[in-house]
Protein backbone atom coordinates (compact mmCIF):
# COMPACT_ATOMS: atom_id res chain seq x y z
CA UNK A 1 0.00 0.00 0.00
CA UNK A 2 1.21 3.58 -0.83
CA UNK A 3 1.75 6.10 1.96
CA UNK A 4 2.26 10.00 1.40
CA UNK A 5 4.94 11.08 -0.40
CA UNK A 6 7.05 13.99 0.53
CA UNK A 7 6.34 15.76 -2.05
CA UNK A 8 2.90 15.43 -1.65
CA UNK A 9 3.33 16.56 1.56
CA UNK A 10 4.97 19.69 0.65
CA UNK A 11 2.19 20.85 -1.95
CA UNK A 12 -0.05 20.30 0.98
CA UNK A 13 2.06 22.93 3.10
CA UNK A 14 2.24 25.06 0.28
CA UNK A 15 -1.12 25.46 -0.33
CA UNK A 16 -1.56 26.38 2.97
CA UNK A 17 0.98 29.10 2.89
CA UNK A 18 -0.22 30.53 0.31
CA UNK A 19 -4.09 30.81 1.62
CA UNK A 20 -5.20 28.48 -0.56
CA UNK A 21 -8.18 26.09 -0.43
CA UNK A 22 -6.13 23.36 1.23
CA UNK A 23 -6.70 19.42 0.26
CA UNK A 24 -5.23 16.38 -0.41
CA UNK A 25 -4.11 15.12 -3.50
CA UNK A 26 -6.29 13.23 -5.35
CA UNK A 27 -4.35 10.56 -5.85
CA UNK A 28 -3.16 10.71 -1.98
CA UNK A 29 -6.38 10.97 -0.61
CA UNK A 30 -7.63 8.03 -2.37
CA UNK A 31 -3.82 6.17 -1.21
CA UNK A 32 -4.37 6.94 2.05
CA UNK A 33 -8.40 5.82 2.34
CA UNK A 34 -7.03 2.75 0.02
CA UNK A 35 -4.39 1.88 3.14
CA UNK A 36 -7.46 2.39 5.53
CA UNK A 37 -9.85 0.26 4.33
CA UNK A 38 -6.91 -2.43 3.93
CA UNK A 39 -5.98 -2.28 7.18
CA UNK A 40 -9.55 -2.16 8.84
CA UNK A 41 -10.26 -5.40 6.00
CA UNK A 42 -7.32 -7.72 6.97
CA UNK A 43 -8.25 -6.57 11.28
CA UNK A 44 -4.24 -5.17 10.90
CA UNK A 45 -4.80 -2.89 14.27
CA UNK A 46 -1.22 -2.56 14.21
CA UNK A 47 -1.02 -1.14 10.72
CA UNK A 48 -4.18 1.12 11.43
CA UNK A 49 -2.67 2.51 14.55
CA UNK A 50 0.49 3.52 12.77
CA UNK A 51 -1.79 4.99 10.26
CA UNK A 52 -2.98 7.37 12.82
CA UNK A 53 0.43 7.81 14.55
CA UNK A 54 1.67 9.31 10.85
CA UNK A 55 -1.73 11.12 10.18
CA UNK A 56 -2.01 12.51 13.88
CA UNK A 57 1.45 13.82 13.65
CA UNK A 58 0.86 15.83 10.46
CA UNK A 59 -2.20 17.19 11.59
CA UNK A 60 -0.47 18.48 14.73
CA UNK A 61 2.49 19.61 12.13
CA UNK A 62 0.31 22.20 10.61
CA UNK A 63 -1.15 20.12 7.75
CA UNK A 64 -4.75 20.01 9.15
CA UNK A 65 -6.95 20.43 6.33
CA UNK A 66 -10.30 19.26 6.07
CA UNK A 67 -9.31 16.50 3.82
CA UNK A 68 -6.59 15.43 6.03
CA UNK A 69 -8.55 15.76 8.95
CA UNK A 70 -11.36 13.49 8.00
CA UNK A 71 -8.66 10.83 6.68
CA UNK A 72 -7.74 10.68 10.33
CA UNK A 73 -11.65 10.91 11.91
CA UNK A 74 -12.01 7.83 9.51
CA UNK A 75 -8.90 5.93 10.69
CA UNK A 76 -9.80 6.99 14.70
CA UNK A 77 -13.01 5.50 14.01
CA UNK A 78 -11.74 2.45 11.80
CA UNK A 79 -9.33 1.90 14.79
CA UNK A 80 -12.26 1.90 16.97
CA UNK A 81 -14.39 -0.55 15.30
CA UNK A 82 -11.57 -3.00 15.39
CA UNK A 83 -10.68 -2.74 19.14
CA UNK A 84 -14.03 -2.85 20.27
CA UNK A 85 -14.03 -6.35 17.74
CA UNK A 86 -10.80 -7.66 19.71
CA UNK A 87 -11.73 -6.03 23.45
CA UNK A 88 -9.08 -3.85 23.21
CA UNK A 89 -9.56 -0.80 26.05
CA UNK A 90 -8.83 1.80 23.58
CA UNK A 91 -12.25 2.21 21.45
CA UNK A 92 -13.55 4.93 23.66
CA UNK A 93 -10.62 6.97 23.56
CA UNK A 94 -10.51 6.50 18.73
CA UNK A 95 -14.13 7.46 18.70
CA UNK A 96 -13.79 10.19 21.03
CA UNK A 97 -10.72 11.56 18.84
CA UNK A 98 -12.57 10.58 15.24
CA UNK A 99 -15.06 13.48 16.64
CA UNK A 100 -12.63 15.75 17.67
CA UNK A 101 -10.74 16.18 14.37
CA UNK A 102 -14.41 16.42 12.63
CA UNK A 103 -15.58 18.93 14.74
CA UNK A 104 -13.08 22.01 13.06
CA UNK A 105 -14.30 20.66 9.73
CA UNK A 106 -18.36 21.02 10.53
CA UNK A 107 -17.17 24.33 12.65
CA UNK A 108 -16.42 25.46 8.70
CA UNK A 109 -19.11 23.93 7.14
CA UNK A 110 -22.12 22.87 9.09
CA UNK A 111 -23.84 21.08 6.37
CA UNK A 112 -20.53 18.87 5.13
CA UNK A 113 -22.30 15.98 4.63
CA UNK A 114 -19.94 12.83 4.81
CA UNK A 115 -18.47 15.04 7.95
CA UNK A 116 -22.06 14.66 10.10
CA UNK A 117 -22.06 10.84 8.94
CA UNK A 118 -18.69 10.00 10.23
CA UNK A 119 -19.80 11.58 13.01
CA UNK A 120 -22.95 10.15 13.93
CA UNK A 121 -20.98 6.76 13.55
CA UNK A 122 -18.20 7.87 15.93
CA UNK A 123 -21.27 8.86 18.49
CA UNK A 124 -22.83 5.81 18.27
CA UNK A 125 -20.12 3.71 18.43
CA UNK A 126 -18.76 5.71 21.56
CA UNK A 127 -21.96 4.88 23.31
CA UNK A 128 -21.36 1.70 23.43
CA UNK A 129 -18.42 2.80 25.47
CA UNK A 130 -19.47 5.17 27.45
CA UNK A 131 -23.25 2.85 29.51
CA UNK A 132 -23.37 6.34 31.40
CA UNK A 133 -23.26 9.30 28.58
CA UNK A 134 -25.16 6.73 25.97
CA UNK A 135 -28.46 8.11 26.11
CA UNK A 136 -26.71 11.99 25.04
CA UNK A 137 -24.21 10.07 22.97
CA UNK A 138 -26.67 8.43 20.88
CA UNK A 139 -29.27 11.56 21.07
CA UNK A 140 -25.96 13.08 19.09
CA UNK A 141 -25.25 10.68 16.69
CA UNK A 142 -29.47 10.40 15.79
CA UNK A 143 -29.16 14.44 15.10
CA UNK A 144 -25.88 14.50 12.82
CA UNK A 145 -27.85 11.26 10.50
CA UNK A 146 -31.13 13.33 10.74
CA UNK A 147 -29.34 16.43 9.63
CA UNK A 148 -27.27 14.43 6.99
CA UNK A 149 -30.10 12.52 5.65
CA UNK A 150 -32.30 15.89 5.03
CA UNK A 151 -29.49 17.34 3.39
CA UNK A 152 -28.63 14.05 1.28
CA UNK A 153 -31.14 11.25 1.27
CA UNK A 154 -29.80 9.43 -1.63
CA UNK A 155 -26.38 9.25 0.13
CA UNK A 156 -25.52 5.55 0.78
CA UNK A 157 -23.00 6.02 3.95
CA UNK A 158 -26.12 7.73 5.24
CA UNK A 159 -28.85 4.94 4.47
CA UNK A 160 -26.51 2.51 5.33
CA UNK A 161 -26.02 4.01 9.19
CA UNK A 162 -29.26 5.10 9.15
CA UNK A 163 -30.52 1.59 8.30
CA UNK A 164 -28.23 -0.55 10.54
CA UNK A 165 -29.43 1.99 13.16
CA UNK A 166 -32.97 0.92 12.80
CA UNK A 167 -32.47 -2.56 12.07
CA UNK A 168 -30.46 -3.18 15.30
CA UNK A 169 -33.22 -1.10 17.45
CA UNK A 170 -36.62 -2.83 15.57
CA UNK A 171 -37.91 -6.09 15.97
CA UNK A 172 -37.80 -8.39 13.05
CA UNK A 173 -41.04 -8.41 11.50
CA UNK A 174 -41.90 -5.01 12.41
CA UNK A 175 -42.89 -2.23 10.12
CA UNK A 176 -39.53 -0.61 11.23
CA UNK A 177 -37.67 -3.17 10.93
CA UNK A 178 -38.92 -3.86 7.31
CA UNK A 179 -38.29 -0.38 6.26
CA UNK A 180 -35.04 0.19 8.06
CA UNK A 181 -34.03 -3.83 5.53
CA UNK A 182 -35.83 -1.71 2.59
CA UNK A 183 -33.51 1.34 2.99
CA UNK A 184 -30.51 -1.14 3.36
CA UNK A 185 -31.08 -2.91 0.05
CA UNK A 186 -31.39 0.81 -1.15
CA UNK A 187 -27.80 1.63 0.21
CA UNK A 188 -26.05 -1.12 -1.45
CA UNK A 189 -28.12 -0.42 -4.84
CA UNK A 190 -26.19 3.42 -4.57
CA UNK A 191 -23.34 1.86 -3.54
CA UNK A 192 -23.28 0.03 -6.78
CA UNK A 193 -23.90 3.09 -8.85
CA UNK A 194 -21.01 5.27 -7.20
CA UNK A 195 -17.47 5.15 -7.38
CA UNK A 196 -15.06 4.09 -4.85
CA UNK A 197 -12.45 5.70 -6.40
CA UNK A 198 -13.92 9.47 -6.75
CA UNK A 199 -11.21 11.55 -5.49
CA UNK A 200 -13.43 14.49 -3.81
CA UNK A 201 -15.93 11.67 -1.97
CA UNK A 202 -15.17 9.18 0.81
CA UNK A 203 -15.57 5.68 -0.89
CA UNK A 204 -16.09 3.76 2.20
CA UNK A 205 -18.56 1.64 3.03
CA UNK A 206 -19.47 -0.31 0.00
CA UNK A 207 -18.02 -3.67 1.21
CA UNK A 208 -19.78 -3.09 4.85
CA UNK A 209 -23.03 -2.53 3.49
CA UNK A 210 -23.09 -5.39 1.11
CA UNK A 211 -22.13 -7.50 3.61
CA UNK A 212 -24.66 -6.71 6.39
CA UNK A 213 -27.11 -7.02 3.27
CA UNK A 214 -26.07 -10.53 2.75
CA UNK A 215 -25.96 -11.58 6.49
CA UNK A 216 -29.89 -10.19 6.94
CA UNK A 217 -30.91 -12.02 3.57
CA UNK A 218 -29.17 -14.96 5.55
CA UNK A 219 -31.63 -14.63 8.47
CA UNK A 220 -34.22 -14.61 6.71
CA UNK A 221 -33.45 -17.85 4.91
CA UNK A 222 -32.44 -16.69 1.44
CA UNK A 223 -29.00 -18.50 1.24
CA UNK A 224 -28.66 -17.67 -2.78
CA UNK A 225 -28.87 -13.97 -2.45
CA UNK A 226 -26.91 -13.93 0.88
CA UNK A 227 -24.17 -15.31 -0.78
CA UNK A 228 -24.52 -13.12 -3.67
CA UNK A 229 -23.73 -10.08 -1.51
CA UNK A 230 -21.52 -11.57 0.51
CA UNK A 231 -19.47 -12.22 -2.34
CA UNK A 232 -20.00 -9.03 -3.41
CA UNK A 233 -18.34 -7.75 -0.49
CA UNK A 234 -15.67 -9.58 -1.35
CA UNK A 235 -14.98 -8.67 -4.76
CA UNK A 236 -15.12 -4.59 -3.55
CA UNK A 237 -12.75 -5.89 -0.69
CA UNK A 238 -10.76 -9.21 -1.16
CA UNK A 239 -9.07 -9.24 2.03
CA UNK A 240 -12.13 -8.50 4.07
CA UNK A 241 -11.74 -11.10 7.32
CA UNK A 242 -15.59 -10.52 8.30
CA UNK A 243 -16.92 -11.22 4.78
CA UNK A 244 -14.78 -14.10 4.63
CA UNK A 245 -15.89 -15.34 7.87
CA UNK A 246 -19.58 -15.08 6.95
CA UNK A 247 -19.01 -16.88 3.71
CA UNK A 248 -17.35 -19.58 4.82
CA UNK A 249 -20.24 -19.97 7.10
CA UNK A 250 -22.66 -19.81 4.30
CA UNK A 251 -20.96 -22.27 2.46
CA UNK A 252 -20.69 -24.75 5.74
CA UNK A 253 -24.34 -25.14 6.39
Amino acid sequence: MSRITPLAALLIGVGILLGSPPRLDAQEGGDLQAQILYAFATEDVHRLGNLVQSLTIQVKSGGADSALRYHLAHAEYRLGLLEVQTRAHGAGEAFSDCIDQLKPILEQDVKSVEALTLEAACYEQLAGQRHLEAVLLRSRAADRLTSAYALAPRNPRVLYLKAMAELERSRRGSAQHTQAFKELELAAQLFEESSATRPDVPGWGHAEAYLALGMQLAAQGDQLGARNWIEKSLIVAPDYKAAQRQLQRLVGR
